[in-house]
């Protein structure tokens, strides 16, 4: 598969990465010319300043890795990133809400983010690992509701979780993409096996801390 690095957002959102750790990251996205490098908005302008001058997109993440913030939260973190440099704002759903039926809070909520969010990248977290296959289909036909423009599978956060499964990026594109909405697998792609079973099952980006070892 050609031009895998292009699909990779490379990834550091652990809660004690120093900036030595986050150096390395932006200078290998730079040097193997990732799509993107993912960081938590603390270290949104220190990753601006550091990738000016360059094409890689900075991503952060929005009511991570819980989703349990009110929307209001969510909506200002949004402009906050985007102040700071950030191109593309990761958030995560309403997954109690979700789990409640209460499909109109996580469409509101979504729909929050995507307004602050203005003309940048929406990605909207499901954390698949915690939804059965139909709360699956049901969060990602709220997504189309909501104008995101890409579903996500997972934090990474989950405790014993799986991560992307190449059975849920297939339903995920399958519900979204005839409505023009894109898929991000992310959560324990850690070789090129396992990248490209995702690109194959419909993924458009990937999110993942083993960027380098994939594309060597």
């Amino acid at each position: 598969m050609q031009n895998i690095e292009q699909h990779i957002e490379h990834t550091l959102l652990k809660q004690d990465a120093i900036k030595e750790e986050l150096k390395k990251l932006f200078e290998e996205a730079k040097k193997y010319n990732f799509k993107g490098v993912c960081v938590n908005p603390c270290n949104v302008k220190f990753a601006k300043e550091e990738l000016k001058n360059s094409d890689v997109k900075i991503v952060t993440v929005v009511g991570f890795p819980l989703g349990a913030n009110v929307s209001d939260v969510k909506a200002f973190e949004t402009k906050l990133a985007i102040q700071d440099g950030a191109d593309e704002i990761d958030m995560v759903i309403n997954v109690s809400a979700l789990k409640d039926c209460d499909y109109e809070l996580v469409k509101s909520d979504i729909k929050k983010v995507k307004a602050a969010c203005g003309t940048h990248t929406l990605k909207v977290i499901l954390e698949t690992d915690l939804l059965t296959k139909e709360e699956i289909k049901k969060a990602c036909e709220i997504c189309v509701e909501a104008n995101a423009d890409f579903v996500k599978t997972s934090t990474g956060f989950v405790k014993n979780g799986i991560g992307a499964k190449t059975e849920d990026v297939e339903l995920m594109y399958k519900t979204v993409a005839p409505h023009g909405l894109k898929v991000k697998a992310s959560g324990g792609i850690r070789d090129k096996e396992k990248a490209i079973q995702m690109l194959q099952a419909g993924a458009e980006r990937l999110g993942t801390s083993s960027g380098v070892a994939i594309v060597s």
